[in-house]
Formats: structure tokens, C-alpha cells, sequence
């Protein structure tokens, strides 16, 4: 931890290295994509983290409701810039297999390290029951909103004028309803269920007397400077994507599901476990599953909107089988461990095991 802590506390000197070199080198060498790859990752997991913490900074300084909209709105600002560049780029299963990727990410990998850390020296932690049910809930939507175009897809593949892609559009835009009329649930009529002040809604100022305001310029200058270089260093990342999978031996299909999803929720990883530590559990969960629904619910519906201004041609959301099986699998695994309220750390184990066998099938499964 001491390590990790030196690292957060100096992570500009990351950035001011790193992201430099990544650009120069993308410029004066393209044909270096295995460097410029790297490069970019080690550059944004930093700039991912400073939007993270200017949002967190800008919740406290303006209170419950606006802090959960920032937080919902940037909460997942790297993936969706990554995806806007990836869609200009043409490199629509790269996009869809990121979105599959932070599904899988936040519900196994991110809520099975915080169980795991967090249960280490007790035998049980306890989470709102109630708002964890609302979350897995959301989550099944999210799988139901991506199955179905799927099994669509195959359903009319034969049909002469098949309206495929209509029905996707249509499909994002009741997802990203969902999603909207989500967050009222949350931040308004049962604010109380994920630790909101009655008192506080969404537009309420945070306490004039709070002792130690940030100034709101401090942030809101963090959050637009760190918005600006993940999107200048993922255009660099998508640039070398595809001759960097193939140098290292992997699939497109295998960095968008593991190494851009892990990537772009870093800064939530890191914050989810360290909570989970601390026993707030409430809190880690509430990332890890929030994290999810964001991605399916407002980051997908908003790429496939996106799609049609800066894509070769229009997204749809017909994601491969596996993808689709792996997802409803999270979905389960999730509603299973938080029906009850309550995890441990053999939980967390189960978790990351399921994650595992899932990344090493994604990365042994041929991609035609």
C-alpha cells in the first residue's frame, strides 16, 4: 500500500512523462504500436484517476445530488472517450468487446478484490441490502438490453429487409431512459437507501459552513485538463490497438474485453478496494455494480448515438455469443453473492475465479 499511495501522490510526473511520449512517438514512429501502446496505458490509468478524484472533490463541494450526476456523468468519461475514437476508427468490435470488458470488470474482478480485501480479518461485511437489489436488478435489465438484439439478429438475418439496426437505436434509447429515470430513483425519491441526507436532493448546495471548501475552480480545472489529456493519449491508444494485438499474439477482441476495460476503470478499481478495506462495503458495491449499469445504460446507448456522427456507419448492438454468455454469467454471480446483504472473502475468491476463466477463454477464443 505504502507503494501504491507514493505512486497516486506523484502520478503527474507519470502523465507529464509518459503522455508526451506517447504522442511524440505515435507521430515520428507509427509502425512502434507495441511502445505507443504502452505508453498511452501507463499515461492514462493517471489522468483516469485525476477525473475520478476532481469528481469526488466537485460531490463534496456541491453537494449529494449535483456530486451524483458529476459522478455519473464522469464516472466512466475515460471508456467513452476511448470509444468515441475507437468508433472514428472503424473498430466496432473493439468498442463492443470494452463494453462487455467493463461489465465483467466492475461486477467480478473490481466487487471480488474489494470482498476479498475487505473480508480479510472478518468474517462477514454488510451492504444495504436494498440498494444492492435495485443495483443487480438494473444489472439484469443491462443483460436483457444487450441479449436481445443478439438473439435478433439471428431470429431475422434471413428476412430480406431486416430492421436490425432500428431496433437497436430504439433498444439504446430505452436503455438510456432507464438509466435517467435510474438516477431520480437514487439521488431523489429513495436517496436515503444509498447514503444521501433527506435534506439534500439534486440542484442543493453543499453547507455554507463546511469547514475547508475546495475552491470550485481547483477541481473544475482538474477535471477539464485531465478530460482533455485522456482524450489527446486515446487517440493515440486506438492508433496502435490493432498492430500491438497483433504483435503481442492477442486478439483485438481480448484487449477491448481485458486490457482497455481494466484501463479505464482503473481509478475505480483502486478506490473500490481501498473503500472495501476501510469496511465500506456500501460504497464498494455501489461502485463495482454502478460502474456496470453505467457502462450498459448510459456508455453503450451513448456510443451508438455517437456512431452515427463520427463512425464509417451506425453501431449496432449485436455482441458475439460468448460475450453475451459471459455477461449473463457476472449477472448471476453478482445477484447471487448480494441477495443477502453480506460478503466475505471466500466470495471475493469466487468472483475473481470466474473472472479468470472467462479472460482466458476470451483469450484463447478464436475471432474470425
Amino acid at each position: 500500500m505504502p507503494i501504491l499511495s507514493l505512486l497516486r501522490q506523484h502520478s503527474w510526473v507519470l502523465v507529464l512523462l509518459f503522455a508526451p511520449a506517447a504522442v511524440i512517438l505515435h507521430a515520428v514512429a507509427p509502425d512502434r504500436h507495441t511502445t505507443v501502446f504502452f505508453l498511452s496505458i501507463v499515461a492514462i490509468i493517471p489522468l483516469a484517476g485525476y477525473i475520478g478524484h476532481a469528481t469526488e472533490q466537485l460531490s463534496e463541494r456541491l453537494g449529494g445530488g449535483i456530486g451524483g450526476l458529476m459522478n455519473a456523468t464522469f464516472g466512466n468519461a475515460t471508456e467513452l472517450i476511448i470509444g468515441a475514437f475507437a468508433l472514428h476508427e472503424g473498430l466496432y468490435p473493439l468498442v463492443k468487446a470494452s463494453i462487455t470488458g467493463s461489465i465483467l470488470g466492475n461486477i467480478l474482478l473490481v466487487f471480488g478484490l474489494s470482498a476479498l480485501v475487505g473480508g480479510i480479518g472478518r468474517e462477514t461485511q454488510r451492504f444495504n441490502r436494498t440498494a444492492a437489489s435495485m443495483g443487480t436488478t438494473m444489472l439484469v435489465l443491462s443483460a436483457i438490453g444487450l441479449i436481445v438484439p443478439g438473439f435478433f439478429h439471428h431470429l431475422a438475418q434471413n428476412l430480406p429487409e431486416s430492421p436490425d439496426l432500428q431496433l437497436d437505436t430504439e433498444i439504446a434509447v430505452v436503455l438510456f431512459i432507464t438509466y435517467c429515470l435510474g438516477l431520480v430513483f437514487t439521488l431523489k425519491t429513495h436517496r436515503r437507501h444509498y447514503g444521501i441526507d433527506e435534506g439534500e436532493g439534486v440542484g442543493d448546495e453543499a453547507p455554507a459552513h463546511a469547514p475547508h471548501q475546495t475552491p470550485l475552480w481547483k477541481p473544475t480545472t482538474l477535471l477539464l485538463v485531465a478530460t482533455a489529456g485522456v482524450a489527446i493519449v486515446s487517440e493515440t491508444l486506438v492508433g496502435a490497438v490493432a498492430g500491438a494485438a497483433e504483435t503481442l499474439g492477442m486478439s483485438q477482441f481480448f484487449v477491448g474485453v481485458v486490457i482497455v476495460a481494466i484501463i479505464g476503470n482503473a481509478a475505480e478499481h483502486y478506490s473500490a478496494v481501498v473503500l472495501a478495506g476501510r469496511n465500506q462495503m456500501d460504497a464498494a458495491i455501489s461502485i463495482a455494480i454502478g460502474s456496470s449499469n453505467q457502462i450498459a445504460l448510459l456508455v453503450a446507448p451513448i456510443l451508438v448515438f455517437l456512431s452515427y456522427l463520427v463512425g464509417p456507419h451506425p453501431m449496432d448492438l449485436v455482441f458475439s455469443t460468448f460475450e453475451l454468455v459471459a455477461v449473463a454469467v457476472a449477472v448471476l454471480s453478482i445477484a447471487f453473492i448480494a441477495h443477502d446483504g453480506e460478503s466475505n472473502w471466500m466470495e471475493g475468491v469466487q468472483l475473481l475465479a470466474v473472472y479468470a476463466i472467462l479472460a482466458l477463454a476470451f483469450f484463447f477464443l478464436p475471432v474470425h
